[in-house]
């Protein structure tokens, strides 16, 4: 045995199997041997490699291979079954496909810097071998994110303890002025606003992070956009439970949750009815999900019922003007007409 001895050659051959082999990519003990020698520089039998291979099995590695049968003089001249055991790969916790989803929920994420986003992806791809890695460089990243907040996997790990261990957060809030870049939220007096919340949930919407949390200052729920936090910071305090906080009574549901606050505006939320035109039920779904009920459906429209955040569902009403009617409550459609009035008028003045 050549540079390492037995302790490194059972290391080194499960650095092969990860590196070179899939159930496309399967190696013989030949070629396991041969790269020992090239990548490696450790000589080493078929026979010592057929051992650790076995090892790496006992010891709960998922190791594939093929058994195919021969016959061999026995001990006492008479044949006997033997197997050569070849086409070993190593079983990957994550198939390609799967690898490949992860990489590019990465790459098209809105919120996460690009420097990070290439660390994570490079993790990932070693979580595959070589023919996977090579594939991973033709997909392509979003232009730069130059306004992305480099402290976003910081206030992810101190959320997650907050969480863990019932604590408010301290921190402050960004938001984006007219020279392009982030500032901090300032108080009347001009100093720099501080928050504090007691964070309940982190929560994924159109591509963004929210914290689910009660403020302290509004008395209410509250979202904030993780990567527009700086600066947090754990407190001492105990936070509240959301049991206790009224609009949560009944428990965090965060599946209804999600679908009552589109955009994740935060407020109550009221039973809604509108009409739409069918040629947007996928946008419907997509939006609504199975909260969404349907009735009175003609031809070309449907009447549609949902219960959501007052707030959010002006924006989203305003966005599928061309397609969506609401029709109650009525103190929101009147808002609605009010805006597409301004609207129009706005319009009207530019000619």
């Amino acid at each position: 045995m050549k540079n390492g001895g037995k302790k490194l050659l059972i290391i080194n051959i499960l650095d092969i199997l990860r590196k070179y082999s899939d159930a496309d990519h399967r190696l013989s003990q030949k070629e396991i041997v041969d790269l020992l020698d090239k990548e490696y520089d450790m000589k080493a039998d078929r026979k010592s490699v057929k051992r650790n291979l076995m090892e790496l099995i006992d010891f709960g590695y998922d190791i594939n291979y093929t058994e195919t049968p021969r016959m061999i003089p026995g001990k006492n001249g008479a044949p006997e079954e033997s197997f050569i055991l070849s086409d070993f790969y190593l079983e990957r916790e994550f198939t390609d496909s799967e690898l490949r989803l992860l990489i590019d929920s990465i790459f098209f994420s809105k919120h996460i810097p690009k420097s990070q986003c290439k660390k994570l992806v490079e993790k990932l791809s070693g979580l595959s071998n070589q023919y996977f890695q090579s594939r991973v460089r033709y997909i392509q990243m979003q232009p730069d994110r130059e306004n992305a907040n480099p402290q976003l996997f910081y206030t992810i790990e101190v959320l997650d303890e907050a969480i863990a261990k019932k604590k408010k957060v301290h921190f402050h809030y960004l938001h984006f002025q007219t020279d392009g870049k982030r500032h901090k939220k300032k108080n009347a007096d001009g100093t720099v606003k501080e928050y504090t919340v007691s964070p309940f949930q982190i929560a994924a919407s159109n591509g963004r992070y929210y914290l689910i949390s009660h403020s302290d200052s509004r008395n209410a729920v509250s979202n904030f956009r993780l990567d527009r936090i700086a600066d947090i910071r754990l407190s001492a305090e105990k936070a509240k439970k959301p049991e206790d906080v009224e609009e949560l009574k009944n428990g965090l549901d965060l599946p209804k949750m999600m679908a009552e606050h589109v955009y994740m505006f935060a407020g109550k939320s009221v039973p809604v009815t509108f009409q739409a035109k069918k040629a947007i039920l996928d946008d419907l779904m997509d939006w609504f999900g199975n909260s969404i009920r349907f009735d009175k459906e003609n031809e070309n429209d449907v009447l549609c019922h949902v219960t959501v955040n007052e707030n959010a569902m002006r924006r989203w009403a305003l966005q599928y003007a061309l397609h969506v009617t609401v029709l109650s409550p009525k103190s929101l459609a009147d808002q609605l007409h009010e805006d597409l009035v301004t609207a129009l008028a706005q319009y009207k003045n530019n000619d």
